[in-house]
């Protein structure tokens, strides 16, 4: 009888974090086509996203060879500003910051924040972007 490996923390859930930042695109990607969104914010956010997905396996590949790390509250801002779908998916993909509290409640924070935020710009805000 072998015994089975127990899962790492946070090796699972890369298929979910990628479904659900795909499915945010799309969203936004409807927003375009029904004119509620201009699609420089489309962008805005896949490029912000890129750029946290980066910014994650840069601190864990960091993190891994003990040099200087990008310091959470930039990780927050990030994520906060429209790149937590890059964010969410970096965090499983890189095995990064997925069970370190208070890191995970104030992630998930941002990006209701930043949800909120882009609601209210779709219902409220008057957009003249091209």
């Amino acid at each position: 009888m072998s015994a089975v490996p127990a899962r790492r923390a946070g090796a699972s859930g890369v298929p979910s974090a990628l479904a659900a930042a795909v499915l945010f695109f799309v969203l936004l990607a409807g927003l375009v086509v029904l004119d509620e969104l201009p699609v420089t914010l489309l962008a805005a956010y896949g490029l912000v996203s890129a750029v946290a997905f980066l910014m994650y396996g840069a601190d864990k590949s960091a993190a891994r060879q003990g040099r200087w790390r990008t310091s959470e509250s930039t990780l927050h801002t990030i994520a906060l500003v429209g790149g937590w779908p890059g964010a969410l998916v970096a965090r499983r993909v890189f095995r990064h910051k997925t069970t370190k509290q208070p890191f995970r409640t104030i992630f998930w924070s941002t990006v209701l924040a930043n949800c909120v935020a882009l609601a209210w710009l779709v219902s409220e805000a008057p957009l003249s972007l091209p």
